[in-house]
């Protein structure tokens, strides 16, 4: 184990133990570890050496017995913080409007987590910095997030939490639109995805054998049950979450990434250019005016939206299978607007 490895895990654990006035045992400070750590194991004697490790240092930390419990790790009376919290007003703005953003995750452990730490901030900084910042944030605002929240799905997210780190099997509970029933489902949880105001959990389907043909994306809010099994798997070695999501367009599952071509017309090319699709898109000019955007998408739902938002402005040119789906759209819409209604 690298020596910094150590000392991280120290100090988080002198973190841990300010936030438990009655103290922590072993056991529990091994699986706050694992959940705020990101770790995939670790042995409670490797807990038991860090603490041993923190009273050699001279912190006044101490092991009590407790009635029920049994023995617990604490903090003394001499112990002074671990850290200090410190802002600038400018850094305030940043974290604030972050904040704003995340509100969906309300009532969740990630939304506990930010709360908690905005209210340590409120109670450190002085009142100097506060009206300092009060003065930009007053004229700076946050629109168009979604009226939703995660509240009702806490328990569920804890669960799919632990499965994550623990590489454990979930069996779910899972009603996608227009199902009158939900269908029990095994997957294999590699992460979560928060999604213009939604959450997604990114996983490998047990019963399909194969590749990225076994990547799913299911949608938290239809997630009705979620158990984390006492059987285990190996994650993919040549599966990488973040490379993933940087190639998608957006949250549709498919497969393969597809080329998608899309004529975009003079007047809506400068939006375009004003709000790429992706980072990675490129933009032909063309000689009246008009750009050829191409761009890769794994799904044609990722693409087909985009493309009828901008109505007669955009043209999706290839492939040919997502240029009929869009024909076969606005055949439907012109039906449904045709005569007096």
């Amino acid at each position: 184990m690298a020596r910094n490895e150590q000392l991280i895990r120290q100090h988080k654990l002198l973190q841990i133990l300010e936030r438990y006035r009655f103290g922590r045992t072993l056991d529990e400070l091994r699986n706050d570890l694992v959940e705020e750590l990101g770790l995939s194991s670790l042995h409670v004697r490797s807990v038991r050496r860090d603490m041993e490790a923190l009273q050699a240092a001279g912190l006044d930390v101490g092991v009590h017995e407790t009635r029920g419990r049994g023995k617990v790790w604490k903090l003394g009376p001499r112990f002074h913080g671990s850290h200090k919290i410190d802002a600038s007003a400018t850094e305030l703005i940043a974290l604030s409007l972050a904040r704003d953003l995340l509100t969906p995750l309300a009532g969740t452990p990630f939304w506990i987590g930010i709360e908690s730490f905005w209210n340590k901030i409120r109670e450190i900084l002085p009142a100097s910095v506060w009206e300092h910042y009060q003065k930009f944030r007053d004229v700076l605002h946050v629109l168009g997030l979604p009226a939703k929240s995660y509240a009702k799905h806490q328990g569920t997210l804890k669960t799919i939490n632990r499965a994550i780190l623990e590489h454990r099997i979930l069996e779910i509970a899972y009603q996608p639109l227009g199902q009158s029933q939900p269908s029990t489902r095994r997957i294999e949880p590699h992460g979560i995805v928060f999604y213009q105001g939604s959450l997604y959990v990114i996983a490998d389907a047990c019963e399909v054998a194969g590749g990225d043909e076994r990547l799913r994306h299911l949608k938290l809010d239809r997630f009705r049950k979620a158990t984390a099994l006492d059987e285990w798997f190996k994650p993919r070695d040549e599966f990488h979450l973040e490379r993933y999501l940087r190639e998608s367009l957006g949250i549709f599952g498919g497969g393969k990434l597809q080329n998608f071509r899309i004529r975009i017309s003079s007047f809506a090319a400068p939006w375009v250019e004003e709000d790429p699709w992706h980072p990675d898109q490129k933009l032909d000019k063309q000689a009246d005016g008009s750009v050829i955007l191409s761009v890769q998408a794994a799904h044609d739902l990722d693409v087909i939206p985009r493309v009828l938002a901008l109505g007669s402005e955009a043209e999706l040119l290839s492939p040919a299978s997502a240029r009929k789906r869009v024909a076969e759209t606005v055949t439907k819409m012109h039906s449904q607007y045709e005569g007096n209604g």
